[in-house]
């Protein structure tokens, strides 16, 4: 087994983790770490609500009993000797110190964007840019460790660069236009009035998100050339914003292809899309990457975040557009707290296991 440690352990993200690995047949949660307030402490106290004595437990599944018991270490002095990975669940600001201390010995996968946009460090999605694993021996060698960082996209990106990649390769790209109606977990979780913000509402601005999801979309589908990646050359155009959704982001997407195509060929190549090499076969991978509804009615959160357990991205309402070059437009639900945050982290790590990244 593969002996995992997981930082930010306490966090809902930290928690997204140990859901996602437990009884997982190739990886066992070996460590957790926090912060200083929680080192020392079991994880069972560490999560503990002092003045009410509530479980602090943020998921919608039960708390994983097996870890309840397990000492916390603090994070920065985290002993990684005895680990084969590092899942990293800590805020940017903590990763740009942290992660390169331990990925100077382990390989640390990350959700953090602190390292996202360097040229020698991947934002992999698992059957859509496998091949840019192959960045991780450019980065070790260039940066000396015997370990690395690959952190995963914002859970944003996510589903528009699933959705995009078989039209890419089938039609070519000249643009993208993208709204996304995100959900509330994607904001973290704060207790008190401050959700009465969105009830009745809709934020139409989250801080720098339009900025990632534009960049990483253009990295994730870009293509390796000597030592870093050549992002794709259509440009990408969003507006996201917050809706009173739990879980599960809704995107809009407004495709202008080099090809012309019918709706009928979107909605085939997006069915028939498997991934890039046999990605299906890992533990947490879903069978079908896209699943396509001609029901004009769905995708729906509430009724698709969580097909095939919230790892498949759905989508709906595939149509002409007449104001675009060949436009095609189209509906996504992607699950971010699954694929879009913990268990798309575990699915690289199973990339990175069966491919011989990680010992």
């Amino acid at each position: 087994m593969i002996k995992a440690g997981i930082v930010g352990a306490t966090g809902i993200v930290g928690q997204q983790f140990i859901v996602a690995l437990k009884g997982h047949p190739w990886i066992e949660i070996a460590a957790l770490a926090a912060s200083e307030r929680s080192a020392g402490r079991s994880y069972k106290e560490a999560i503990t609500d002092a003045q009410t004595g509530a479980l602090r437990w943020f998921c919608q599944e039960p708390p994983v009993e097996e870890v309840m018991a397990m000492p916390v270490q603090n994070a920065t002095e985290m002993d990684i000797s005895a680990l084969d990975i590092v899942f990293s669940a800590i805020e940017s600001d903590q990763a740009k110190i942290l992660e390169p201390k331990f990925a100077a010995d382990k390989p640390v996968i990350s959700t953090a964007s602190a390292f996202r946009y360097d040229e020698d460090v991947p934002i992999l999605i698992p059957g859509i840019n496998s091949e840019h694993a192959k960045l991780i021996d450019v980065q070790r060698k260039g940066r000396g460790w015997k370990g690395f960082i690959t952190p995963i996209p914002n859970c944003t990106t996510t589903g528009l660069a699933i959705t995009l990649k078989p039209i890419y390769e089938s039609f070519g790209i000249n643009a993208v236009i993208m709204t996304s109606m995100q959900a509330l977990s994607g904001a973290g979780r704060s207790p008190g009035v401050i959700g009465l913000d969105i009830l009745d509402n809709i934020i139409p601005y989250i801080v720098g998100e339009e900025e990632k999801v534009q960049r990483e979309t253009q990295k994730i589908l870009g293509k390796i050339v000597s030592s870093s990646i050549s992002p794709a050359k259509f440009n990408v155009s969003c507006t996201c914003t917050r809706v009173n959704v739990r879980e599960g982001h809704t995107e809009s997407v407004f495709v202008s292809t080099q090809k012309a195509c019918e709706v009928n060929d979107v909605a085939r190549v997006m069915r028939e899309y498997r991934g890039s090499a046999n990605e299906a076969e890992l533990p947490s991978a879903p069978k079908r990457m896209i699943i396509v509804h001609e029901d004009p009615f769905r995708p729906q959160p509430r009724l698709d975040r969580d097909a095939e357990d919230g790892m498949a991205t759905v989508v709906g309402r595939i149509r002409k557009d007449n104001v675009l070059k060949n436009g095609i437009k189209y509906l996504l639900v992607s699950h971010n707290t699954k694929m879009g945050a913990a268990k798309g982290a575990v699915l690289v790590a199973e990339l990175l296991i069966r491919d011989g990244y990680i010992a």
